[in-house]
């Protein structure tokens, strides 16, 4: 017997190799959400402003440790406040390096043995490649 994924649509919504409605696993469905909530800017979804963390504005501000502080609590908040129900939030990083933004984060899905390891996540934003 073959197990399915979990009835999560995928984040983009996409098709399928059937043409039909691509579905994902859990731990796809939940880094899908919290790179939802880093990339999104408040304000930009209609029926939900207060979603999203702010990160994207921090890209042409001038980078120091005080906007890396700054942003390490906006995205803390976020985290904790729109998706504390399916994840832990361990560990959120952010330093400044040249003209970069690096921001990692740590998390753990609720419904995971505390043995599950730990899942992270890092994006960067800013400076040249």
């Amino acid at each position: 017997m073959t197990t399915r994924p979990s009835p999560h649509v995928g984040f983009p919504q996409r098709l399928d190799v059937h043409g039909g409605t691509a579905l994902v696993d859990d731990e796809a469905y939940l880094r899908g959400l919290v790179e939802q909530v880093l990339f999104t800017r408040p304000g930009e979804r209609v029926n939900r402003p207060d979603f999203g963390s702010g990160v994207g504005a921090m890209v042409f501000a001038p980078i120091d440790d005080e906007v890396a502080r700054a942003t390490q609590g906006l995205v803390h908040g976020a985290l904790q406040r729109l998706l504390g129900d399916l994840i832990h939030v361990e560990q959120v990083e952010v330093s400044a390096e040249d003209s970069t933004l690096r921001v990692l984060v740590a998390y753990r899905p609720l419904r995971s043995p505390d043995t599950d390891p730990r899942r992270v996540l890092e994006v960067s934003s800013g400076g040249a490649p």
